[in-house]
C-alpha cells in the first residue's frame, strides 16, 4: 500500500467530513438554532433514551472527557434539566435521569433535527433515500466498535401516497379479518383527512414501516390535548407480523410523545383486536373504559387504554 494512496484516502475521509458537517448544520455555534453546542445536544439525546446511566458510563459511550462532561451535566442540573440519584450499588456514583422540563428541551431539538432531516432527503427518489442509509450502514460497519443488527425493515415519515394506502390497508384487512363493513373505512378515512389539515408536526406524527420497498404498517400520534396524546391506526401487514414492528411502532410512539411533553397517551381499540391489545398490554398501557360497541360487529366491545408518562 503506497504511501500516495493512503494519504488520497485520507483527504478523500476528510473532504467527506467537511461535506457533512457543512450539510447537517454542525458548524453553526447553536445546533438547530438552540443555545445548545452538539455536545450538549448529543448528552440530552442519550440521557432520553438510557435508562439511568451514570456519568460514567455516558462519558464511555459518548467518548468525552469526564472533566467536559461534567461541566454539561452541572450546566444541566442548574437548569433543571438533569435529576441525581445516588447509586445503591456504589454510593460514589449516580443514575442520572432527566427531568420533565429536560424532556421538553430536547423535545423542539428533536423534531427540527427529523424535520431538517426529512427535507435534505426530499429531492432523493425512495430508492435514492434507500442507498443513502445503506451508505451510511456501511460506514456504521466499517468504522463502528460494534455492528447493530440490519434490522428487516425501516421507519421513516409519511411520503406522498402512504395516506392513502393507509385508508385502503385498513379497508381491505379488516373486511377480511374481522368482517368490519365500510363504515371502517369511511371512520380511517376521516382520521386521516383531519390529521392533515390540521398536523402540528411538533408534536403530531405519522410513521410508515417499510420492508423491501414496500409499506407494511404505519401507526398515528395525534394532539388529544395540551397533556394527552392519542395513538391511531396501528396496522402491520400479515406478511410483515412476528418481526416486532407493532411494538416498535408503539415505541416510536412513546418516545415522541415524552419529548413533546405529553403527560399521557390513549387509544381506542376494540375487543377483538387480539395482537394489538397485546402489544399495548407490553408497552404499559393500561385498560380504563370499556363499553359495547356493536357499530362494526355484535357483541364487540371498545376500549380506552391509557399509558401515563
Amino acid at each position: 500500500m503506497s504511501d500516495k494512496g493512503v494519504a488520497q484516502r485520507v483527504e478523500a475521509v476528510r473532504r467527506f467530513n467537511r461535506f457533512y458537517t457543512q450539510k447537517i448544520g454542525v458548524l453553526q455555534e447553536g445546533l438547530l438554532e438552540s443555545p445548545f453546542s452538539l455536545s450538549e445536544v448529543r448528552v440530552l439525546y442519550e440521557l432520553a433514551h438510557r435508562e439511568e446511566p451514570t456519568a460514567t458510563e455516558l462519558g464511555r459511550e459518548l467518548g468525552l472527557d469526564a472533566g467536559y462532561l461534567s461541566r454539561i451535566l452541572s450546566r444541566f442540573e442548574k437548569k433543571g434539566f438533569l435529576r441525581k440519584t445516588p447509586s445503591k450499588a456504589d454510593g460514589r456514583r449516580s443514575h442520572l435521569q432527566l427531568t420533565r422540563q429536560g424532556r421538553n428541551a430536547l423535545a423542539p431539538l428533536d423534531a427540527r433535527s427529523s424535520a431538517e432531516v426529512t427535507r435534505m432527503m426530499a429531492g432523493l427518489s425512495p430508492a435514492g433515500q434507500r442507498r443513502l442509509v445503506e451508505a451510511m450502514h456501511t460506514i456504521e460497519e466499517l468504522l463502528g466498535a460494534k455492528a447493530e443488527p440490519k434490522a428487516p425493515y425501516l421507519l421513516r415519515p409519511h411520503q406522498s401516497g402512504d395516506l392513502g394506502w393507509i385508508v385502503q390497508r385498513h379497508g381491505v384487512l379488516y373486511s377480511q379479518e374481522y368482517g368490519w363493513d365500510e363504515r371502517f373505512e369511511a371512520l380511517v378515512a376521516s382520521i386521516v383527512a383531519e390529521f392533515i389539515q390540521k398536523l402540528d408536526p411538533k408534536r403530531e406524527r405519522c410513521w410508515i414501516a417499510e420492508k423491501d420497498g414496500e409499506p407494511v404498517g404505519s401507526v398515528f400520534l395525534v394532539k388529544k390535548s395540551k397533556t394527552v396524546a392519542k395513538l391511531r391506526l396501528l396496522l402491520v401487514e400479515p406478511s410483515a407480523r412476528g418481526l416486532g414492528i407493532g411494538s416498535r411502532l408503539v415505541d416510536e410512539c412513546v418516545r415522541f410523545a415524552r419529548q413533546a411533553g405529553y403527560l399521557k397517551v390513549a387509544l381506542w381499540t376494540n375487543s377483538v383486536l387480539l395482537g394489538a391489545r397485546h402489544i399495548y398490554a407490553a408497552a404499559g398501557f393500561k385498560l380504563v373504559h370499556s363499553e359495547p360497541d356493536p357499530l362494526f360487529g355484535e357483541g364487540q366491545v371498545g376500549e380506552t387504554w391509557e399509558l401515563a408518562l
